[in-house]
């Protein structure tokens, strides 16, 4: 086993996945900042400040808090806001990727030139041709 886990690090495959999850990892944080910190309080300034993320439902019957901080801590809560405001983050983020991506598309986006006709073949190629032909004929 310590052979192939050898094999399998000499490939590359360890460092690229290290560098997969270290660029991932990158990524997922300046996501977060970009919906958190700049996307959600622009919604949240058209929406009034609606805040799904502290709605829940008690599955317990001893939970009579109003917040989910002390209702979790008070038993069993079904914490379907935060579901339902990552939800909304990512249909956010993913939207705003799309507008980027479609606005760089129409500035890359140019009338391509209809491909030129191929030359016409010289008197050397028709003769290849014509002895092609002839040989499979034959």
């Amino acid at each position: 086993m310590l052979k192939e886990f050898r094999e399998f690090a000499m490939k590359g495959n360890v460092v690229d996945l290290a560098v997969g999850v270290i660029i991932g990892a990158a990524f997922g944080a300046i996501v977060t900042s970009l919906v958190g910190d700049v996307i959600m309080p622009i919604i949240g300034a058209i929406t009034g400040g609606l805040d799904f993320s502290n709605y829940f439902t008690p599955l317990a019957k001893s939970v009579t808090a109003g917040n989910l901080a002390d209702a979790k801590k008070q038993g069993a809560v079904l914490a379907w806001g935060n579901f339902l405001t990552l939800t909304l983050n990512f249909l956010i983020v993913a939207f705003v990727l799309f507008m980027v991506i479609r606005a760089m598309n129409q500035f890359k986006r140019k009338e391509e030139a209809a491909p030129a006709a191929p030359p016409k073949p010289t008197r050397q190629e028709e003769l290849l041709t014509e002895i092609r032909d002839l040989l499979k004929k034959g």
